[in-house]
């Protein structure tokens, strides 16, 4: 008796096979242009914007400036030790991915994400040279010859112009734009500069050009996450099967079989996305809701003389509505929800206490550390002296006298304690602006006070701005000879 062989499993992987969207007219197309200029627009131009501060400053209005840890974004600067403002720009960024994937799905895939727009422009150069779908499909299997060879070398070579672009915009948030190109064509630029580029153009290359809807489907993570913030109230792009099956082939001259569905199996719906995928199978992960195959299915409707929206943006409980013939709930209603309104509750409060916070910051700062060996010293004339390390940053954009000065834990004048600044007379001293002054300070008591006499008190420092302006204070800790 011979034993059957078992039947083999399927592979792990298999080949890409490449997708060529076809080209599609609609709203959501239209929508999907207007986003991609805008932000690309601030993308490559945000860093060439000029912003006067002053002389002693950067004149660029988006600028990281890794040598001085400073980031400035027109009006605002953030120093290195506020870096809780970007931590909570981020935290504000994933409750927004939150919000508007709870609400529509993934918009932010279909419409926002990098990899979607230069994708996208990568799609459409490549449309420009070799033509639309049919001709994509024709060149990719025809033999290479001159003609081929031609309109790859072509679309390769605006590829790389776009990725190289890409790389040099990037670069240029970090250094002063005008500056740095000038650099980079004479070849005068940092080596880090150049090799910044070279890997973000081979990435930006690499991904929009041939990875594509693979970095989408294996790489990034958000297609696994996304389930977890959607629920039956997410508005999201479905077939209304209902409605369409079953399908048929549409005859010259002949209508519709009454028996027949709205969907005559076209399958426009499937040649004009860019993931390659089939909507009428129901939702799939690799669904980025782009609304593309909405489009080219009304534009089959309306060529078919049907009513609009067989595919469209529903939700779970509208699909059990309509399928029972009932009406539909108001899209809105899906949107302005419990869920979302928290998601945009914590939003919006967190934008509002990072406002407040940086209204309320003051423009000086200052910490003061106590040296502990020695604790004190005693002077010839018999002065306790506590030695401490003063570190003064001036966040104003101009030069800033500062007046030092002590005082006891309930803000009144301790007498016999005097405050000085090693190098500057009569405790006062001047910090250049954006600029962070380090240097010695002395608190002195006399001797016979009771501060001198004490083992340790506690004292108020106050850094005050000599116009009046502002001032900030700092509790320490004054050490006398009762430590013996």
């Amino acid at each position: 008796m011979s034993i059957p062989d078992p039947v083999a499993p399927p592979p792990l992987y298999t080949s890409r096979e490449p997708v060529f969207p076809r080209h599609v007219r609609g709203r959501f197309r239209q929508l999907k242009w207007g986003l991609m200029a805008v932000m690309l627009g601030v993308y490559y131009l945000l860093p060439w914007i000029r912003w006067d501060r002053g002389p002693a400053l950067p004149d660029q209005a988006v600028l990281v400036d890794l040598a001085n840890r400073r980031f400035f974004f027109f009006m605002i600067e953030i120093w290195p030790h506020e870096f809780y403002f970007v931590a909570g720009l981020l935290i504000m960024a994933g409750l927004g991915l939150f919000l508007f994937t709870a609400a529509m799905g993934r918009v932010w895939c279909g419409y926002a994400c990098p990899q979607t727009v230069w994708t996208d422009l990568f799609m459409h150069v490549e449309r420009w040279v070799e033509g639309d779908r049919n001709a994509q499909i024709r060149l990719l299997r025809a033999p290479w010859g001159a003609e081929k060879i031609r309109k790859r070398a072509l679309k390769w070579a605006l590829w790389l112009v776009i990725a190289l672009g890409t790389g040099g915009a990037w670069v240029f948030y970090f250094a002063d734009a005008p500056t740095l190109m000038r650099d980079l064509v004479t070849g005068q630029a940092a080596l880090v500069a150049y090799l910044t580029m070279a890997f973000l153009t081979a990435t930006t290359f690499f991904f929009g050009g041939f990875a594509r809807e693979q970095i989408c489907i294996y790489a990034c993570p958000w297609p696994r996450i996304q389930a977890a913030m959607m629920d039956e109230d997410t508005l999201t792009i479905g077939y209304r099967d209902w409605r369409g099956e079953p399908r048929g082939k549409l005859k010259k001259g002949v209508k519709l079989d009454a028996a027949q569905g709205d969907c005559i199996d076209c399958n426009a719906c499937v040649a004009v996305c860019p993931m390659g995928i089939d909507i009428r199978n129901g939702q799939q992960m690799e669904c980025i809701t782009c609304g593309l195959c909405i489009d080219a299915c009304n534009e089959i409707m309306d060529k078919t003389d049907q009513p609009r929206g067989l595919i469209g943006y529903m939700a779970l409980r509208d699909e059990e509505r309509e399928k029972r013939g009932e009406a539909r709930v108001s899209p809105w209603r899906h949107i302005f929800r419990l869920r979302t309104i928290i998601y945009f509750l914590l939003w919006g409060g967190i934008g509002v206490g990072l406002f407040v916070a940086l209204l309320m910051r003051s423009p000086i700062e200052f910490n003061v550390t106590p040296s502990r060996s020695p604790l004190y010293v005693t002077q010839p004339d018999g002065t306790i002296r506590n030695i401490y390390t003063l570190r003064l940053r001036n966040k104003d954009h101009a030069a800033t006298a500062y007046v030092i000065s002590v005082a006891g834990p309930d803000g009144q004048p301790v007498e016999g304690l005097v405050a000085s600044v090693e190098g500057h007379a009569g405790g006062v001293v001047e910090v250049a602006p954006d600029a962070t002054l380090s240097a010695r300070l002395y608190l002195e008591a006399a001797r016979g006070t009771a501060l001198a006499q004490a083992k340790r008190s506690d004292v108020v420092l106050r850094v005050s701005q000599r116009d009046g302006a502002g001032s900030v204070t700092e509790q320490t800790v004054f050490n006398g000879a009762g430590q013996q």
